[in-house]
């Protein structure tokens, strides 16, 4: 069994099996490259398959680095495309198009998990250095591989049967409800996120009202009586070296996540040691290469999850619950990502900060564009007016078209008085999304109210915020601050 404690960095004593075979160990250990970098700059260019806000937020973290990130997007309006100046046009499905992209990549890594496998074989078989390989993102790509994997390896997973594509929902659901009663969770093998593709049934009748005959191979789960939702981040690098970040807590609404606390509050040493030690497993098990998010129901202990914990979800490159990391952690998950495909030694994962807390971003129902000639204040004045009342808050937009709903961008604070940082990060993400502060403070100067911290009336199964601070941790609340004589609030 391997332990790990909050913030771990763990070195194998002898290099893995997926040993990345571009490079070898010359004469006292120098690493040996065998194919050229990047002339320009001597450094590695790093290709990542996918031009979202991941591969975005990845090219920042590889300028200090000296690399260049070269991105496959399908389009030249994506996030990561219009801040890298390498960019590649063409879909993650055309063999061709990622065949071309790879040429002159020291490494290619992925922004999403949607690459088929089957081309991410035909590329490491013609020599291309590629993580996560194709036998350990299939687990990450189909969930009824991930279950039986992992119930194959012993971890906790709730109790589950797969319905082959063809097969009928409305005798399937109902007997497997028979043994372990209602409600149902039905999933998408493939393809689901941010809820979608995921469906609770709590009965017959329900079951009648959704159409899945056409959803492909699904997954039938028990509804877990949770606790909370908690994230296990960390990172494994070709030659088996690995690092945990500290276990956070996760908050979704509507299957998905806006709220993001590291570590997560009031969790024992040994619940998050074991949260640690598991993601490390399951990164060494299935070969994971590169950033892995483990998500994780906390439930109440019992016979098939001694510690309190079950998987709920993977994904095999940087993720939403370790966004947090690129204020509040000495390395980022995104800088990690790199290192560990390089076979970089890894960076150290400690918090900087007591508590740091992320707050997604939600596009509201006023477009901030103002071509749908609503009276709303644009986005470029929101951030004005966030950096004038909060300067501590950090901004991290994705340079998205507004959708409501959809996730613009994030922003991280940190401190140790965790009600408190809690409240401004509320505020904060509520104000970029829909322009309007939910505790009616006025942008023009007027005094408002501070507002209520948030308690457990605000999220179901939370707990309140200035209660959950550690025994361990100073409560000490951040001062005030006075910008041109006006108080910040």
């Amino acid at each position: 069994m391997i332990t790990a404690g909050p913030a771990t960095l763990i070195r194998a004593s002898a290099p893995a099996r997926d040993h990345c075979p571009r490079r070898g160990r010359g004469p006292r250990g120098r690493r040996l490259r065998l194919r050229p970098v990047d002339p320009r700059t001597g450094m590695p260019r790093v290709g990542m398959v996918g031009g979202g806000q991941l591969a975005r937020m990845t090219h920042q973290a590889a300028i200090p680095l000296g690399q260049t990130l070269r991105v496959l997007s399908v389009s030249a309006d994506d996030c990561a495309a219009l801040v890298t100046p390498d960019v590649m046009i063409g879909e993650h499905t055309d063999l061709d198009a990622l065949r071309a992209f790879a040429q002159g990549c020291d490494v290619v890594t992925f922004d999403h998990e949607h690459v088929p496998g089957e081309h991410i074989r035909a590329l490491a078989a013609e020599g291309h250095a590629v993580f996560p390989a194709a036998d350990a993102l299939q687990y990450a790509q189909d969930k009824a591989l991930m279950r039986a994997r992992l119930a194959e390896l012993g971890i906790p997973v709730p109790a589950f049967a797969v319905l082959e594509s063809g097969s009928d929902p409305a005798q399937a659901v109902p007997a497997f409800a028979a043994e372990h009663g209602w409600p149902v969770v039905v999933k998408t093998a493939r393809g689901g996120y941010d809820g979608r593709g995921v469906w609770v049934l709590d009965s017959v009748q329900a079951l009648a009202g959704t159409e899945l005959s056409d959803s492909g191979r699904l997954v039938l789960e028990t509804f877990v009586p949770l606790q909370r939702e908690l994230a296990a981040l960390v990172a494994r690098s070709p030659f088996g070296q690995a690092a945990a970040w500290p276990v956070v807590e996760t908050f979704q609404q509507q299957g998905i996540c806006v709220e993001v606390i590291a570590p997560a509050p009031g969790l024992a040493d040994d619940i998050a040691a074991a949260a640690s030690a598991l993601a490390l497993r399951v990164a060494a098990d299935l070969g994971v290469v590169g950033v892995l998010a483990v998500e994780l129901f906390q439930v109440a202990p019992h016979p098939a999850a001694p510690d309190g914990l079950m998987v709920n979800e993977l994904a095999m490159r940087p993720h939403n619950s370790g966004h947090w990391t690129m204020d509040g952690s000495v390395t980022s998950q995104f800088e990690q990502h790199l290192r560990a495909v390089l076979d970089y030694p890894l960076g150290r994962t400690d918090q900087v900060a007591p508590f740091v807390v992320m707050g997604n971003v939600l596009g509201g129902a006023a477009d901030p564009s103002h071509l749908d000639g609503s009276p709303t204040m644009g986005m470029d004045e929101r951030v004005h007016h966030l950096a004038a009342r909060f300067p501590d808050v950090k901004v991290h937009l994705y340079g998205k078209a507004f959708r409501p709903g959809r996730k613009l961008g994030h922003v991280n604070i940190i401190g140790s008085d965790l009600g408190e940082l809690r409240r401004r990060a509320r505020l904060a993400a509520g104000w970029l999304g829909d322009g309007v502060w939910a505790d009616g403070y006025d942008v023009h100067g007027r005094a408002a109210p501070l507002g209520p911290v948030p308690t457990a009336d605000d999220d179901p199964g939370d707990l309140d915020g200035q209660a959950m601070l550690r025994a361990d941790r100073p409560a000490t609340a951040l001062p005030d601050r006075l910008l041109g004589g006006e108080a910040v609030r």
